[in-house]
């Protein structure tokens, strides 16, 4: 492959003399995909051949304020940061100082799963692979929304941390054991996970204001703000929220501008020209094709709507921080991101050494995968596609299908059925093995529920029918409302609390439902 000169990737011109034609309107395409999906700002950059072909912004960094957002707005990239931790490990593998057959506690010690095979059977290859046996999301409470648990403590508790599949034996996303694949970075470099970033890849690449994690902005830098839909219905602005504790999972924020340079070596093999016109190479081009070679077949979703059907890929899995399909013949590389209030996604090409990336301000997915097909099919030389109007018409039938759900709760409850106990009698400290403590205390005569170790996590418990209980946050953005049931011994003692989700569209981050939540003696203390 030709190394590409990341000096030579200047910012594209103010015309679109050099797109396709299905892109000569990209400006009006992409207001379009603002205005229908009520996102402030949008930024993209395409990378094709080796040239930054596109790089711009879109709207406003904040609703209701006058900055707006421009090649160089930092997002936070969430998930696409998982990228450039198994680019991290790849580093290393490539200088000898690990394999990613090595067994996890060959460099962590201490390192447990709830299975004590799991834990001697797992490799550092399977923290990026998603198939650990972990539920979905599982453990994400730990540092979702910010807690204040460090990395190590985090990963300390993945022992209490329910399994609830078979070791290697299917596909379920999970967060987590990033951040054990940081902790191993941290280990075997003698490094801060932010150093090696900055040392390692930000610097080579001269990806110059791109930032570990929202700790990591400074004042004058040009940053977005998240916006979410409190209640699923009203857009407001999401506060900066920061995965201090596990930011080798999603932490990193950066711009379109610095991305293009990310996609531009990726493209490039792992190679790339620093300023004096010397091929350098991040890492060698047998760990690229390993970071994108299946490890984790993933059953193929049946479109959600028929509007859907010319995406639906033919093969689905995940290598090394990437997820691998097809499209109209092509193989892609690519990986989304979600954060409280912004979303993303980045697109590799291979075959036409096409790169993509779609940055956005609010939590609306249809917004950077209509932009991005758009793309794809302009270089590709497919029909033109309303694929607006095909993600407008997958997300109402997604909040249908969410209203159809309450509805069917509403139906079913026993409005003349009150708790079984005193409110009082609830208001106890609640201690999960995995989490920790979750109080619920009486406030003015009604019950208040609040994470420990989660600030954000505090909100009113009110009745909903025998000893359910719904929670609402006082922080409406998170539209995380939870029913809490309480279970009673023989004796009308609480044995134990559970909750889940109510609404479906709540971000599976929100895992409630592995929580088993046993009251304390008055007497202890929380932890």
């Amino acid at each position: 492959m030709t190394a590409l000169a990341v000096g030579a990737l200047m910012p594209a011109h103010a015309t679109d003399e050099g797109l396709p034609g299905q892109l000569q309107d990209i400006d009006a395409h992409v207001e379009g995909v603002r205005r229908e999906f009520d996102v402030p700002g949008i930024a993209v950059a395409i990378v094709k051949d080796g040239e930054v072909v596109l790089e711009r912004g879109w709207g406003l960094r904040e609703q209701g304020k006058p900055a707006k957002v421009d090649a160089k707005t930092l997002f936070a990239i969430a998930s696409n940061t998982k990228a450039f931790t198994a680019a991290s490990l790849s580093i290393l593998a490539d200088e000898g100082k690990l394999s990613l057959d090595d067994r996890v506690t060959d460099h962590l010690p201490w390192f447990r799963m709830s299975d004590p095979y799991v834990t001697h059977e797992m490799r550092v290859r399977d923290l990026l692979a998603h198939r650990s046996g972990l539920g979905l999301g599982a453990g994400d409470l730990l540092y979702w929304p910010g807690t204040d648990y460090s990395t190590e403590e985090v990963a300390r508790r993945l022992k209490d941390v329910p399994l609830s599949g078979s070791f290697r034996g299917q596909y379920a996303y999970d967060n987590i054991l990033y951040g054990v694949a940081q902790l191993v970075i941290e280990e075997v470099s003698g490094q801060t996970y932010a150093q090696f970033l900055q040392q390692r890849i930000f610097e080579p690449l001269g990806m110059r204001d791109t930032r570990f994690n929202s700790d990591a902005l400074r004042p004058r830098d040009n940053v977005a703000t998240g916006h979410a839909k409190a209640d699923f219905k009203d857009l407001q602005p999401a506060p900066r929220m920061s995965w201090s504790n596990v930011s080798g999972a999603g932490g990193i924020y950066s711009s379109v501008h610095d991305m293009s340079r990310w996609m531009a070596m990726q493209l490039a093999g792992g190679t790339y020209r620093d300023a004096k016109g010397n091929e350098q190479r991040i890492f060698s081009e047998d760990r690229q094709q390993a970071m994108w070679s299946v490890i984790t077949p993933i059953p193929v979703p049946k479109p959600q709507v028929p509007q859907l059907e010319a995406a639906r890929p033919n093969f689905l899995g995940y290598g090394e921080g990437w997820n691998l399909s097809d499209y109209r013949g092509r193989k892609l590389v690519w990986h989304t991101g979600g954060w409280p209030g912004m979303v993303s996604r980045v697109t590799l090409v291979p075959q036409e050494k096409l790169g993509v990336i779609v940055l956005t301000n609010a939590e609306v997915g249809g917004a950077f995968n209509a932009i991005t097909l758009r793309v794809l099919d302009a270089y590709l030389g497919a029909p033109r596609t309303d694929w607006t109007a095909a993600y407008t018409a997958a997300l109402a039938k997604t909040r249908g299908k969410a209203d159809e759900d309450w509805q069917k709760h509403v139906a079913a409850r026993d409005a003349d059925a009150p708790p079984s106990l005193p409110l009082a009698k609830y208001a106890r400290t609640y201690r999960d093995p995995w989490y920790g403590d979750v109080i619920v205390e009486e406030e003015n005569g009604q019950l208040r529920m609040r994470f420990s170790r989660t600030p954000q996590l505090t909100g009113t418990m009110t009745p909903w029918q025998h000893d359910t209980f719904i929670v609402r946050w006082d922080e409406r953005w998170l539209n995380a409302d939870a029913f809490v049931t309480f279970a009673l011994d023989a004796d009308g003692g609480i044995r134990e609390a559970r909750m889940e989700a109510i609404s479906p569209m709540t971000d599976f981050s929100f895992d409630f439902q592995d929580l088993r939540l046993a009251p304390l003696p008055p007497e202890e203390k929380n932890d």
